[in-house]
């Protein structure tokens, strides 16, 4: 098993950033026979962090190690901050490209790998959820795949808010500087349900979804909202509940599942 840590130029950022890869390139064969999915090219799995994490949550609170080894799998972990990995105003500050379509290519062209939408799926938890999301279906030609997990699905929440406001996560301020105009963002690229709505209009081709969410979890509503959301539009998704809150417990026990839902299992 390989562990990477890679700095590169981006244009997307107009600087340099850093991002974490574990691939199960090294694996002795006692470890890799029998198992179909070294029968078939390694595939690539992009997995984002939440709010207020960095491309080190994944490897200090996740089973990712063995997730790649026993799906063959390379894992990619940007690190995004608190973006919600959406393309913000100002040069420097393009994340959803970054991410959707700079580390696409970058694995391409240096690894041989995510060659096609097939081979390449994205997932995340909570911020990241919401990121995996937005971005699968902003770029719908280069994942075949999401998943998302507790995922921050807060857009509708965004319009009532005002000056001063702030609720457990962050301020106004934040708000508009990473979303825009708040009373805006429900019809915008930035908005998922609308990316859905464009793409249904194009009669394009829709990443397969997966979401799972705690009965617990603070995010559950908006979770239940984008799944009904999909049911009504009648895009396929394969949706989850089952008892937790927002936490790695939760998040490791629904991993597997997503990943063998991603791989057609």
């Amino acid at each position: 098993m390989s562990f990477i840590q890679v700095s590169t130029s981006s244009k997307a950022l107009a600087r340099a950033n850093t991002f974490n890869i574990y691939m199960p390139d090294d694996l002795p064969a006692l470890m890799t026979e029998g198992n179909h999915h070294y029968a078939r090219s390694m595939k690539t799995l992009f997995l984002l962090h939440g709010y207020s994490g960095n491309m080190h949550d994944w490897l200090v609170g996740g089973n990712i190690q063995d997730i790649a080894a026993k799906y063959n799998l390379a894992i990619v972990m940007p690190n995004c901050g608190n973006t919600f990995y959406l393309n913000g105003k100002g040069t420097g500050n393009k994340y959803a490209d970054y991410v959707g379509i700079e580390l696409v290519e970058y694995m391409r062209k240096t690894f041989s790998l995510a060659r096609n939408r097939d081979e390449t799926l994205i997932g995340g938890l909570s911020m990241g959820g919401f990121g995996a999301l937005h971005t699968g279906l902003q770029y719908p030609d280069n994942f075949g795949k999401i998943m998302a997990l507790s995922s921050a699905l807060i857009i509708h929440e965004l319009k009532d808010m005002t000056p001063k406001m702030q609720n457990g996560m962050a301020d106004y301020d934040y708000y508009v500087n990473v979303f825009g105009e708040l009373d805006k963002v429900e019809d915008s690229d930035k908005n998922p349900e609308y990316l859905i709505r464009k793409l249904k209009e194009k009669e394009a081709t829709i990443p397969d979804i997966y979401m799972a969410c705690g009965t617990e979890d603070f995010l559950l509503m908006h979770n239940r909202h984008m799944r009904n959301f999909l049911m009504q539009e009648q895009v396929p998704v394969m949706y989850e509940e089952g008892p937790g809150v927002h936490d790695w417990k939760f998040w490791n026990q629904y991993l597997e599942p997503a990943v063998c839902f991603m791989l057609g299992k």
